[in-house]
């Protein structure tokens, strides 16, 4: 593949302020906190899952709050693309974008599924892949009309959904008890246990790195990044930890830990399958699945647009609309994720795109320690707190979880690192011909 060198690298707009981004922020996650953790308790049991939780939520903190250096410091739609390339050089690029594509791509089927399911739940004659498969088909087609009108979107439904979730905690708190939440637990937490859990644990946070792909999209974002990422990231906690404790309370949380909509039962265990709060947390709850596909689905164009925009992917990919929009790394993603949705297994999926967040967070914080040794005068409007103990915090929480998967997941885990080696092998070559060439 010939490098073009002729056409001019398109660059995006900048659209976005602190609200909009703390929204897009939180908007990325939030559908965590409406399924996929609740796994988590069929490997763990509640307590357990309680401490792979913790873990995992000192594991983001730490992250964050040294990811948000890289982001204000450079940003660029390749977030840990960019990153990586700068401290490591195109192959530590590729690892990164790699890792991010598998990340978002795969983070997308789930949250269509679940989409389905909870439609399906309101309206059981309506099918749920078909319903999954119609999502791409409405969200891509939205944001082809570029940034600004998506990020008025996410700020709605984030708001919502952030709303909808604190009415559902303070409608089962005085439903909660201590009992229900140890029933059924084995009699000790063993390490084992706390480990199995680590992967479903990251569902409640994963995503949220997208922030660093839209970047190049905010306006004044040397200011405007640690404000929309630290509150969004204290916001997440505050929820996860509160959903995740109190729904284990209200009953006997075995009948949640392999369902795709728990929330909903929840409410049904308390109030009743025919509830009224049943049906309308139903309902509302699409606003959170809705909010968190929409940013993943401007998160993983903007990663495409970034790699292909360097020619680590096709050159199309990078080229915008009318809009401003990437609108062919839009329908590339979209197409791969609709492929993804005939698996049918979210549980697996979400393991999957769990894989690709570590291996990205584990690249950025060495790319992170690596930087502040190779560009020691790179301008930083935003430092790490406690540098370099929070972004060491961060890397030895990010290589357990990783080790996490790899131990109780091996084949999917093969399946990414060999996917990894063979696209790694087929970029090197490419790169090696496009030099003799040259």
């Amino acid at each position: 593949m010939q490098t073009i060198q002729t056409e001019t690298k398109p660059t995006l707009r900048k659209e976005i302020n602190a609200v909009q981004l703390w929204a897009l922020a939180v908007g990325m996650v939030i559908s965590g906190e409406y399924f996929g953790w609740n796994y988590g308790w069929g490997t763990s049991g509640t307590v357990g899952f309680l401490v792979s939780t913790l873990l995992v939520t000192v594991m983001y903190v730490t992250f964050i709050l040294s990811y948000t250096e890289l982001t204000a410091a450079i940003p660029e739609a390749g977030g840990p693309f960019a990153f990586a390339t700068r401290a490591f050089g195109p192959i530590g690029g590729f690892i990164a974008g790699f890792a991010t594509l598998v990340d978002f791509l795969l983070a997308m089927p789930a949250i269509s599924y679940a989409l389905g399911a909870y439609i399906h739940f309101l309206l059981p004659q309506v099918p749920v892949v078909p319903t999954a498969i119609s999502m791409y088909v409405v969200f891509i087609a939205f944001n082809l009309f570029g940034i600004r009108e998506g990020a008025r979107l996410s700020l709605v439904v984030t708001v919502l959904s952030v709303a909808e979730i604190v009415v559902f905690m303070l409608l089962i708190v005085t439903s909660f008890r201590y009992d229900n939440f140890v029933a059924h637990n084995p009699p000790t937490v063993t390490f084992g246990a706390v480990f199995a859990g680590i992967p479903f644990a990251i569902w409640f946070f994963v995503a949220i790195e997208g922030v660093a792909m839209v970047a190049e999209e905010v306006k004044n974002p040397q200011i405007t990044i640690p404000k929309g990422y630290i509150s969004a990231i204290a916001t997440l906690v505050v929820l996860a930890l509160g959903v995740m404790v109190l729904s284990a309370g209200v009953g006997d949380w075995r009948q949640l830990q392999a369902i795709d909509h728990p929330l909903p039962q929840v409410l049904a265990m308390v109030f009743g399958q025919e509830s009224g709060w049943t049906k309308v947390f139903t309902s509302l709850g699409l606003f959170g699945l809705v909010a968190s596909f929409h940013g993943n689905t401007i998160s993983y164009s903007r990663q495409i647009f970034a790699l292909a925009r360097e020619n680590y992917l096709p050159f199309r990919l990078s080229r915008l609309n009318r809009y401003q929009s990437p609108h062919w790394a839009l329908v590339a993603g979209g197409v791969i994720g609709i492929i993804a949705i005939f698996s049918g297994n979210a549980e697996k999926i979400i393991v999957m795109s769990a894989l690709g967040a570590v291996v990205m967070y584990a690249v950025s914080m060495v790319s992170l320690l690596v930087l502040r040794r190779k560009e020691p005068n790179l301008h930083r409007p935003y430092r790490t707190p406690l540098f370099p103990a929070m972004p060491y915090v961060a890397l030895i929480l990010t290589l357990l979880s990783t080790a996490a998967i790899v131990y109780y997941y091996p084949w999917l885990s093969a399946l990414f690192f060999g996917l990894l080696a063979v696209s790694l092998a087929v970029f090197v070559g490419v790169k090696r011909v496009e030099r003799l060439k040259g």
